[in-house]
């Protein structure tokens, strides 16, 4: 049953104080628990090393450096890379009392660190200096502001500390998925070579931290992190009152409501969208909404990593457009031809449409981005060709959503759950096929991937006999599962389609779980391992409440959803 959750009055001083209790026990939890689990995965080394000592009496001194050693090396066993994670850790560790919440943080320091490093020597490096070439120029801006975000989202982190699994492994997937953003930028040559050995360090570092809290979450069982944190479902939202949320479950409230007015025709306070973001609080834990009125809004909007909690509402995803056309052939980076891009976390966008006109011969040209967390699109129009949608990184939360594109239409290493979407592919260029999803989780430990639930796959007026595929792997781990969708006769029987050669790595994770229509059947799909059959509970991972932790937050964004199956 779709979830659509009213509110009544809050005695706000009394929530207060609820609130400072529960965050307390919840920390007290939470530390016990990693301090049994950080345990349970070095007491065997630990014991193994002082029961091998045949009796001998050592050095007090010895023993205690021997353990603390041995403790780093078995923590750092769960990483992808150890050498460096042991490397890294063990000069900073100065006491025999190790805590697991003190090296969960210096493994975030220590990437954290590299990262300013990083973020200078790019500053630094005279092979940088003097680019004139725009693609190469653009890319180069673009990893300044990639590694800015991932420094914004460690900090994140080593501020939360470890009150919460979701977030901490949203935020330091993000932080990989930014660098590995960045190395995408430069196809090959010197400069992507200068780039791979400066981003080296960083990028392993980013990845330890993460190995590290996702095996934490892992030996927690089946405990979820709500759960753990005595967190119960109907928490109130840190920053929306009780009058704010009532605000947000009626459009026509919405917009005779709103803190801005957007209109070509002069009507409203501001004539561009970009101009009424100027006007939003930075860091705002409030609501700020802007309501955008009917018609074409010709211009590359970004909503800036300072401006949170922004709720933008149009009149129809086919009267409210915002068009772009910039793209990858006119010598614009991918990252940075988005129509539309968020960069601050909690927007909603209802009722409005995103088009890249650039059309299919301009090859990538994306019509919106999201990299921001918590992100939600109600009945919205993505409209482009390739590379339509960047569902970048973080958590984002698509509903009622009319999707058109060609090639790699659904992209990026967010976690990402579409529901009651229309996937629409439409005609390519002359020699291409149609792949809907092309995402792009590039370490084992992110908690990232594309989830299609409830959705409906039909061709778009223009398409003709274009074979056309659920998706293809983008990178080593790619995660897509469709689930409960109607999938017209377009499939191709084999369903899915190499990155490149005729088979993908067994890394992948793809499935289809009871879906229907036409394309649905599986028995001519590709028999690639990573091509799963998964059974209800497996697919139940998928969900808004248990792939992108949502029933708060979607619910704070005041549109339905479905929480689990």
């Amino acid at each position: 049953m779709s979830s659509f959750k009213a509110y009544g009055k809050v005695n706000e001083a009394e929530q207060e104080r609820l609130l400072a209790r529960r965050k307390t026990r919840r920390r007290i939890t939470i530390i016990s628990l990693s301090s049994i689990i950080l345990v349970a995965v070095i007491v065997a080394a630990v014991v193994g090393t002082t029961t091998n000592s045949g009796g001998k009496s050592k050095n007090a001194s010895e023993n205690a450096g021997n353990s603390v050693s041995t403790s780093i090396k078995a923590v750092c066993g769960v990483t992808l890379y150890p050498d460096s994670c042991y490397s890294s850790l063990a000069p900073m560790v100065k006491s025999s009392q190790l805590k697991p919440e003190d090296l969960f943080n210096m493994s975030m320091e220590v990437a954290l660190n590299e990262l300013h490093r990083t973020f200078q020597r790019f500053s630094e490096h005279e092979g940088f200096k003097g680019i004139t070439d725009k693609m190469l120029a653009g890319a180069l801006d673009d990893c300044y502001e990639l590694l800015d975000l991932a420094i914004d989202n460690l900090n994140s982190s080593l501020s939360s500390s470890l009150d919460n699994f979701d977030d901490l492994k949203t935020w330091l997937s993000a932080a990989g998925t930014y660098q590995e953003t960045c190395i995408n930028g430069f196809e090959s040559g010197n400069l992507r070579s200068s780039v791979l050995e400066f981003l080296k360090n960083s990028t392993e570092f980013s990845s330890n931290s993460l190995a590290i809290i996702t095996e934490i979450s892992k030996l927690a069982g089946s405990i979820s992190s709500r759960r753990l944190m005595g967190l119960p479902e109907d928490k109130v939202p840190k920053w929306l009152s009780a009058k704010d949320r009532k605000l947000l479950q009626s459009s026509s409230t919405l917009k005779k409501k709103a803190d801005a007015v957007v209109a070509t025709d002069g009507s409203g306070k501001y004539k561009t969208i970009n101009e009424a973001l100027k006007a939003v609080p930075d860091k705002s834990k409030k609501s700020f909404v802007i309501y955008v009125k009917k018609g074409v809004y010709n211009e590359n909007v970004r909503v800036e990593k300072s401006k949170w909690n922004v709720l933008m509402i149009g009149d129809g995803m086919n009267k409210t457009v915002v068009s772009g056309k910039l793209n990858f052939v006119d010598g614009t980076p991918t990252f940075s031809t988005a129509t539309f891009a968020v960069f601050g976390k909690g927007f909603v966008a209802r009722e409005m449409g995103f088009r890249n006109t650039a059309g299919a011969i301009k090859h990538q040209a994306v019509a919106l981005m999201s990299s921001a967390d918590q992100t939600v699109f109600y009945r919205c129009l993505i409209d482009a060709f390739q590379d339509s949608l960047y569902a970048h990184s973080q958590r984002q939360f698509y509903r009622e959503c009319d999707i058109y594109g060609t090639v790699d239409f659904i992209f990026g290493n967010s976690a990402v759950v579409f529901q009651n979407c229309n996937i629409l592919p439409k005609q390519p260029m002359p020699g291409q096929q149609n792949t809907i999803t092309a995402q792009g989780k590039n370490d084992p430990n992110q908690n990232t991937g594309i989830a299609i639930q409830n959705c409906t796959i039909l061709p778009s007026a223009d398409l003709s006999s274009v074979k056309t595929y659920l998706g293809r792997p983008w990178k080593n781990y790619s995660t897509t599962v469709y689930m409960h969708s109607m999938m017209g006769s377009l499939i191709d029987p084999a369903g899915w389609l190499p990155w490149t050669g005729t088979t993908a790595p067994n890394t992948i994770f793809y499935s289809e779980f009871q879906n229907f229509g036409p394309g649905s059947s599986t028995k001519n799909r590709v028999k690639w391992k990573g091509l799963r059959n998964i059974t209800q509970k497996e697919a139940s991972k998928f969900t808004v409440k248990s792939f992108i932790d949502g029933s708060k937050w979607i619910s704070d964004a005041g549109v339905s959803f479905k929480p689990g199956l």
